[in-house]
C-alpha cells in the first residue's frame, strides 16, 4: 500500500516538480491551497504524513496545524515556512510538529523527512538487525575461546546491549538469535564458573571484585567524595539499569559504569551480608556468630546488615559519619524522601531499597503481574515505571540537587528460568528455586554445581553432611510430586541462587555532580 502524502501550500502549482518526484518514488499525493481545504482532506483522506505551509491566506499554517492535530494527533505534521523567526518556530514545535523545513525545499528533504517520520523504525531496525548479524559471529566465536572473568563480563555487556538494540526490532527471528546465544553462554559460563569459584574463593589475591572485597576494592577508594551515597537497589540486573541509565544521566555525570561478580548463592541472604561485612559467608559466621543464620534458622536472614557494615567501615579505617537505611516499603521511601536532608549531615549513607526483589517475587506470585511482565522486555520496562514513580527517583534527584556523589549497585540479579530439573532431598531442604543446602541430596548431574564441601567454597554448613548445589543456565530445581503443577507455576518466573550471567554479573555504578 503507497504512503499518502497532503501537501498543503498556496503556491502548490509551483511545486509540480516535487510532487512529480514523489510521485515517480510510488507515493500518493492529495494538494490543497489553503488551511480549510488541508483539514477537510486530513479529515476524510487520513493521509500518512502532512507538509503544511506556514504562510497561507485565511487560516494559517499554525492555526491548521491546531485544527488538524485535534482531529488527527497521531499523523505527522511537517511545518515548511520562509521565515526563520524563532517565535514561528518555537509555536510550532510547541504544537508538535515532526519536522521543520526551511524554504526553498528540493525534493530530496522532502524525501528525508517522509523516510525520517514514517520508516525510521524498519530502516533501523534493518541497520541494527545487519550490525547484530556481524556481531554475533564474533561473539560466537568468543565464547570458544578460553576467556577470564573481564572477557565474560564484557561480553555479557555486549549481549545485553544487542539485546536492547534489537527489542523495538521487527525482526522477531533475530531476538530468537539473541535468545540462542545468550543460552549458549550460560552454558559456557556454567561451565567456567565451575572451574574456577572454588580457587577465586579459596585465593583472595586471584579472585575477580565480588560481594565480599567490593567496598574493598570499588567503595573504599571514593571514601574521599563527600558526601557520598551508595544505593544497593536489591535484585537489580544489569540490563535493567541500562534502562534506568538516561534517567540518572540527566541529572549526574557518569564517572563509572562496570560490573562485579556477585557469591554463590547469588541470595540476598549470603549476597548482600558479605557486601555490608566485607566478608565470605563462613566468615561472617566465625566473626559473628551470634548475628549469623542457617537456612532453617528462623527470623530474618538480613538483620544485621547495619552492624556488618559498622564494623567493615572500622576496618577500613573509615573516619566519617555514616548511616544506613534500608526501605521495604511505600510508607519508609516517603518518609526518608521527606527527611533527606538529616541525611546530608554524614560523609556516607547507605540505602538498601528492595522493590526490583519484591517486583521478581510478586511477578511469580500475582497474575497480574505476569501478566504486565511477561517476558525480559516487559520487566525491564516495568522496573522503569516504578522508578520513575518511586520515592526513589526523588530521594536520587534530591541528591543531585545536594551535588553528592553516589555508587548504586545491587546484590545480585535474576535469570527467567525455563527448564525444570528434578531435585529430591529430607524436609529440612531448603526452598530456593536456584540452589539447595542439605545433606541427602539427589540431583542430575549435568544441571549443577555440587559443592560437597561448602567450607572450600567459605560456605557455613548446616551440619557435617551438608552441600550445597547451584542451578546452571535457565534450570530450576522440582521437586517429583506434583511436579507438573509446580514447573507450571514456576516455568517462566525471575529467580535466583544459582548460576547465570544475568544472576553473577550485576552492575558499579559511579555517579557524580554535574
Amino acid at each position: 500500500m503507497s504512503v499518502k502524502i497532503l501537501w498543503a501550500d498556496d503556491e502548490i502549482d509551483l511545486l509540480k516538480p516535487h510532487i512529480m518526484f514523489l510521485e515517480e518514488k510510488g507515493f500518493s499525493v492529495l494538494t490543497a491551497t489553503n488551511g480549510d481545504d488541508a483539514l477537510e482532506l486530513a479529515i476524510d483522506e487520513s493521509p500518512d504524513i502532512i507538509f503544511l505551509d506556514e504562510n497561507m491566506p485565511g487560516l494559517t499554517g499554525l492555526e491548521t496545524l491546531d485544527l488538524i492535530k485535534t482531529k488527527r494527533p497521531a499523523v505527522p505534521v511537517v511545518m515548511i515556512t520562509k521565515s526563520e523567526e524563532e517565535q514561528i518556530m518555537e509555536e510550532a514545535i510547541g504544537s508538535k510538529i515532526s519536522d521543520y523545513l526551511i524554504k526553498p525545499v528540493n525534493p530530496k528533504q522532502i524525501l528525508l523527512s517522509i523516510k525520517k517520520n514514517l520508516d525510521t523504525d524498519r530502516l533501523v531496525s534493518q541497520k541494527t538487525t545487519s550490525n547484530y548479524q556481524q556481531e554475533f559471529r564474533q561473539i560466537g566465536m568468543r565464547l570458544n575461546d578460553p576467556l577470564d572473568i573481564d572477557e565474560w563480563m564484557d561480553i555479557y555487556r555486549q549481549m545485553v546491549y544487542w539485546e536492547l538494540e534489537l527489542e523495538s526490532s521487527q525482526d522477531d527471528g533475530m531476538k530468537d538469535v539473541v535468545k540462542m546465544q545468550k543460552e549458549e553462554a550460560n552454558a559456557q559460563f556454567s561451565r567456567f564458573i565451575e572451574d574456577n569459584y572454588q580457587y577465586w574463593m579459596r585465593n583472595e589475591d586471584q579472585a575477580p571484585v565480588m560481594s565480599h572485597n567490593l567496598f574493598k576494592r570499588k567503595v573504599k577508594p571514593h571514601f574521599d567524595k563527600k558526601p557520598l551515597f551508595m544505593l544497593v537497589i536489591d535484585n537489580l540486573r544489569f540490563d535493567q539499569w541500562k534502562v534506568l541509565r538516561p534517567v540518572f544521566e540527566s541529572l549526574f555525570r557518569i564517572e563509572e559504569e562496570s560490573t562485579y561478580l556477585s557469591i554463590l548463592p547469588t541470595a540476598t541472604h549470603y549476597a548482600r551480608n558479605s557486601i555490608f561485612a566485607g566478608l565470605k559467608p563462613l566468615e561472617i559466621q566465625k566473626m559473628f556468630p551470634e548475628l549469623w543464620k542457617n537456612e532453617n534458622d528462623e527470623g530474618s536472614k538480613n538483620a544485621s546488615e547495619d552492624s556488618f557494615l559498622e564494623n567493615n567501615l572500622k576496618r577500613l579505617e573509615f573516619n566519617g559519619k555514616s548511616s544506613y537505611n534500608k526501605v521495604t516499603n511505600l510508607r519508609f521511601g516517603k518518609k526518608l524522601a521527606e527527611n533527606f536532608s538529616n541525611l546530608m549531615q554524614n560523609d556516607f549513607n547507605v540505602i538498601v531499597y528492595n522493590f526490583v526483589d519484591m517486583l521478581s517475587h510478586a511477578r511469580t506470585d500475582m497474575e497480574v503481574i505476569r501478566e504486565l511482565a511477561d517476558d525480559e522486555a516487559a520487566y525491564r520496562s516495568l522496573t522503569m515505571s516504578w522508578f520513575e514513580h518511586s520515592p526513589l527517583y526523588d530521594i536520587v534527584r534530591q541528591i543531585a540537587e545536594n551535588e553528592a556523589n553516589l555508587i548504586i549497585t545491587t546484590d545480585h540479579g535474576t535469570v527467567r528460568v525455563g527448564t525444570p530439573s528434578k531435585v529430591v532431598g529430607d524436609k529440612n531442604l531448603n526452598t530456593n528455586l536456584r540452589y539447595k543446602v542439605g545433606k541427602n541430596i539427589q540431583y542430575k548431574e549435568k544441571d549443577v554445581l555440587d559443592i560437597e564441601k561448602p567450607e572450600e567454597a567459605f560456605l557455613p554448613a548446616q551440619n557435617v553432611a551438608s552441600r550445597f548445589i547451584f542451578a546452571k543456565e535457565d534450570k530450576f530445581f522440582a521437586y517429583p510430586n506434583n511436579y507438573n503443577y509446580y514447573v507450571k507455576y514456576y516455568r517462566d518466573t525471575f529467580q535466583h541462587g544459582g548460576i547465570s550471567l544475568e544472576e553473577m554479573v550485576v552492575p558499579f555504578i559511579l555517579l557524580t555532580p554535574k
